[in-house]
């Protein structure tokens, strides 16, 4: 079973969400068979990569609240982190493109290490003090490479603005054909979605759900074909 996960690195509940999933997926019995993907989805397509600011002055002008209750939703992010076991900085965090971070985690699908480069880019942004955004391509070069990524692939793919935008575009342009308006979200087997950061619970009922509905293996009758058993192999007589 295959399941797809559209997020973005700046988008805090997709922090949570994948927390709250990998609980569920790691109390699914048949978890060795769920393959994770992970999928690019920008909250803020289009910004600008020197265009950065402080997370709260982002909250204001982009959804019009002061600069209490911009704070106030950090504190209960913070929260619903630590009930996760996650680390979050509520104050001085800062905000930017996330581009760059999504191309280079196509790179990393590529090399089997996505799953690996996304948690330390979350952490980065999340948990620590260094910027993942102010500190310029250095920095993603530093994590990308403790993800397991080989530095010089890391550098050649941010000094090429073409390389796997292509990939993330039709990522995006997939989400919106599915009807997604925000992340995190979840599809599983191309047939269930799940939209939020949900419970442990509800994910772990969405995929014994779709586990259950995975359609038999229908065999195609080929006749008395030579094949290969628990005994061994018959060979033929001539």
């Amino acid at each position: 079973m295959r399941v797809e996960i559209w997020s973005d690195i700046a988008c805090p509940w997709c922090y949570v969400g994948k927390a709250r999933f990998e609980k569920a997926l790691e109390a699914f019995p048949h978890r060795e068979q769920v393959e994770v993907v992970h999928r690019s989805f920008e909250l803020d397509p289009g910004r600008a990569k020197q265009d950065i600011q402080p997370v709260i002055t982002m909250l204001t002008k982009k959804y019009g609240m002061s600069e209490a209750q911009a704070q106030a939703g950090e504190e209960n992010l913070g929260a619903q982190a630590a009930a996760e076991g996650l680390e979050y900085r509520t104050h001085g965090r800062d905000h930017g493109s996330t581009f760059d971070m999504h191309r280079l985690l196509h790179l990393a699908k590529e090399q089997g290490r996505q799953d690996e480069l996304l948690a330390r880019l979350y952490k980065a942004n999340f948990a620590e003090e260094r910027s993942v955004y102010s500190e310029g391509d250095e920095r993603l070069v530093e994590l990308a490479v403790a993800a397991g990524l080989d530095a010089d692939d890391v550098h050649r793919v941010l000094a090429d603005p073409t390389a796997y935008a292509d990939e993330v575009r039709a990522d995006e342009r997939e989400a919106a054909e599915l009807g997604a308006n925000g992340v995190p979200f979840f599809v599983l087997d191309r047939k269930y979605g799940v939209s939020g950061a949900q419970p442990a619970e509800v994910f772990a009922q969405a995929l014994t759900q779709a586990w259950g509905e995975r359609p038999p293996l229908q065999l195609i009758d080929q006749g008395d074909a030579d094949a290969c058993g628990p005994d061994g192999c018959a060979v033929p007589q001539h």
